[in-house]
């Protein structure tokens, strides 16, 4: 934290920003700003009143008294957990960090389509136990990827699904030809593109609109030989009918990174679910991620200090 900043100095809170190239990067994009790096969530919310400009994560009670605030950034590229009514409905402006995460998600869903297409714990098994068993396993080419969310992530799936030599299928609020996918299906569709993937891919942020948009319905429509990959948010599928599906076959199994409850309890079914691989939701926890987030925001501080518009600014009545 920075003291005896300048007087008038417009002041810029940062959380969680710790290497000092990425300091600098922000100080470079304000250099006349008073930019304070604070350690944590409770440091930056000491000294919310004084704050023109956040980076991190703010609770209500803290809000309340931001009486400067006019721009919140979120390091995270969905905002459903910073969208609590008190900041939905005043005039405090809010960025997020999407497409940070896009290329290291895109790799995981195509690292869990190959695990499970592969039955690759097989092979851990087999390793562990000095077991040779030669079996036969599936391969990507030829099968079709469908892709709820044709976002950032979403579109680079689908250029690395293509690499696999997949066919592509996406769906999208408002459907238009897009780079990479064969066929786009808007939303009264969905059905549609359940029943002729092999992998359903959810890549769509949690919101109004999407949460449990996946039911009974949704998963009996898929095959019984599908999978199902999840890595952007948990609750958009009605995680006690994605536990029947699992646990009474209608599916073949699933890759989950994004759980309805986080952390995943020691005792949740979900950890012990026919054919299932649970990863941490830390699918995009990679330094490159990171500093694609810190630039996103130093571009942004930049633009900000100039008056120019913002990039990345959330529909806080869409959700994302």
């Amino acid at each position: 934290m920075s003291v005896g900043s300048a007087e008038g100095a417009r002041v810029v809170l940062v959380s969680n920003v710790n290497r000092d190239e990425q300091r600098a990067l922000v100080r470079a994009a304000a250099p006349q700003a008073d930019c304070r790096f604070c350690a944590s969530r409770e440091e930056l919310e000491a000294q919310i009143e004084e704050a023109e400009v956040i980076a991190g994560s703010i609770g209500p009670a803290a809000l309340a008294r931001a009486g400067k605030l006019r721009w919140l950034h979120t390091w995270s590229a969905g905002v459903d957990g910073q969208l609590f009514p008190e900041l939905v409905t005043s005039p405090v402006q809010i960025t997020c960090s999407k497409s940070n995460g896009a290329i290291p998600l895109a790799e995981h869903a195509v690292l869990l389509m190959l695990l499970l297409n592969r039955d690759a714990r097989r092979w851990l098994r087999d390793q562990e136990e000095r077991r040779w068993d030669h079996f036969e396993h599936g391969e990507l080419n030829g099968l079709t990827c469908g892709i709820i969310g044709l976002g950032y992530s979403g579109q680079d799936l689908a250029e690395k699904a293509q690499a696999f030599h997949m066919r592509v299928l996406g769906l999208r609020r408002q459907p238009q030809p897009t780079p990479f996918v064969d066929e786009v299906f808007p939303r009264e569709r969905l059905h549609d593109l359940l029943r002729q993937s092999d992998f359903v891919v959810v890549t769509a942020p949690r919101t109004p609109e999407t949460v449990g948009m996946l039911g009974e319905a949704e998963f009996r429509a898929m095959k019984p030989s599908a999978y199902y990959i999840c890595f952007s948010r948990g609750g958009i599928a009605d995680d006690a009918v994605l536990l029947r599906a699992l646990q009474e076959r209608w599916i073949a199994g699933a890759g989950l990174d994004a759980h309805g409850q986080e952390p995943l309890p020691a005792d949740s079914p979900f950890w012990t679910a026919p054919n299932t691989i649970i990863t941490p939701h830390n699918g995009a926890s990679t330094a490159a991620t990171r500093r694609r987030g810190v630039e996103i925001f130093a571009d942004n501080l930049r633009r900000f200090m100039a008056g120019e518009p913002l990039r990345n600014v959330v529909d806080k009545d869409a959700g994302y």
